[in-house]
């Protein structure tokens, strides 16, 4: 997609992180933005700004895990702007611990909001942005799906978000297959983020109340997953508004993969040799052993 003045962006959560970066940068380019959120007061703020920088924008409250909400977003962003051009589907929330000691409403909350409300995004928007490709030859359409580098390996601990991604990067390159079967028009992108600071190892601030087991602790795995997503979240050198244009520039560019730190790619290409060559999975520390053995000895030792 080469001209975004006078377009329209729709965002998912678009109160912070990737999303209130994406805002900024679709606004300074003079697009339409439809920012759309989760939490109201982090929403109200962002579409504020997002304003003052001269856009035209609908802010619009929901959880992209209930497709209700997510068909109500479609509706009235294309009564206000019609069809959008740029979808990012980019809500997620995080949760680690050991695979089997995640709850039910662990792995519904997170595949409602992480796979779902990426699912919802594509069904409810890609027909619209069809359409207005079909009625307009020089309609040009993209859409960003987030996953994460935990949707291109696997990384102990971390299991039920692994699920997610890896469902979210499949989703997208079937979606990439799909759109090439019918149309020149319209892309789409998967962005693979690693340890960016977001706010996202904070998502259980947000977790609805019906996603709570209330008769549940913690388990000591959870606790050292959370510890350890804070230290290595909270550290990332690489920040969100850098992730954003990396996202626009791959838009500008059609380029599907979107990688924040491809300097991590090695784990990738490991994990595609063990397959490829029969082989067990592969110690994802094994470039960082020490690494690898704290997390060990800190969940042996906690029993």
């Amino acid at each position: 997609m080469k001209t975004l003045k006078g377009k329209t962006a729709v965002i998912t959560g678009a109160g912070s992180g990737f999303g209130l970066e994406a805002s900024r940068l679709a606004a300074r380019a003079g697009m339409n933005v439809v920012m759309a959120d989760v939490q109201q007061d982090a929403l109200d703020m962002a579409a504020a700004e997002i304003e003052a920088l001269g856009a035209q924008v609908l802010p619009f409250r929901l959880d992209v895990s209930k497709a209700a909400e997510v068909e109500a977003l479609g509706a009235a962003a294309f009564k206000r702007f019609g069809a959008p051009h740029f979808v990012f589907n980019n809500a997620g929330v995080a949760h680690g611990g050991l695979l089997w000691e995640a709850s039910l409403k662990d792995w519904e909350w997170l595949i409602g909001v992480n796979l779902m409300g990426v699912a919802h995004g594509v069904r409810v928007f890609t027909p619209m942005m069809l359409a207005a490709a079909k009625a307009d030859p020089s309609y040009e359409g993209h859409i960003v799906n987030t996953a994460s580098m935990a949707g291109m390996c696997n990384m102990p601990n971390m299991g039920v978000y692994n699920v997610t991604k890896h469902a979210v990067v499949a989703m997208s390159e079937s979606l990439y297959q799909d759109l090439a079967l019918v149309t020149t028009q319209i892309h789409c992108s998967v962005l693979c983020p690693y340890f960016v600071p977001t706010g996202i190892h904070h998502s259980e601030r947000n977790r609805p109340a019906e996603m709570v087991d209330s008769a549940a602790q913690p388990t000591a795995s959870q606790l050292i997953a959370q510890a350890m997503n804070d230290k290595a979240i909270g550290s990332g050198k690489v920040s969100a508004a850098q992730v954003a244009q990396f996202v626009f520039d791959a838009v500008a560019e059609e380029r599907f993969y979107v990688f924040s730190h491809p300097n991590a790619l090695g784990v990738v290409q490991t994990r595609l040799e063990d397959i490829v060559l029969h082989r067990n999975p592969t110690d994802p520390f094994k470039d960082r052993p020490q690494v690898g053995q704290r997390l060990r000895d800190a969940i042996r030792d906690a029993g």
